[in-house]
């Protein structure tokens, strides 16, 4: 049996410095794809646009930039308001993302808690294959 651990919430994607339009988001954790989240953009339209990316990648963008090529995550601060921001890049074009921080914080929490890490390849049964298939 597989976990999911499901957060909502809502990102600003940002125009320009002064302008930014709201984002509604669910990000997703699987046991069965135990290194990475799954983002979910514009989950109530009809067609979602969809990210996947490891979940350490995750994990330490929350304290400090990390990252290269399509997915870059730092932690920002403007205003007093602690965010998480997220450049995506892909061939259909760019994004930057600004999620709040203790929102994502809380929700990695949760991710950790079901699947600790270090113990993401314990949840794939590779081991128990590799017997099966060494037993035949």
């Amino acid at each position: 049996m597989h976990t999911v651990v499901e957060r909502e919430l809502e990102l600003r994607l940002i125009l320009s410095p002064e302008r930014g339009i709201p984002v509604p988001a669910r990000l997703a954790y699987r046991t069965d794809d135990p290194y990475a989240v799954h983002v979910c953009f514009h989950i109530h339209s009809e067609h979602p646009v969809n990210w996947t990316f490891a979940r350490d990648l995750l994990v330490e963008g929350v304290f400090r930039p990390c990252g290269h090529g399509d997915v870059r995550v730092w932690p920002s601060k403007t205003g007093g308001r602690c965010s998480v921001l997220m450049a995506l890049t892909s061939p259909d074009g760019d994004a930057l993302l600004e999620a709040p921080a203790a929102q994502v914080s809380a929700w990695l929490e949760r991710t950790l808690r079901v699947v600790p890490p270090g113990s993401e390849g314990e949840q794939l049964g590779i081991d128990d294959g590799l017997a099966q298939l060494l037993a035949q």
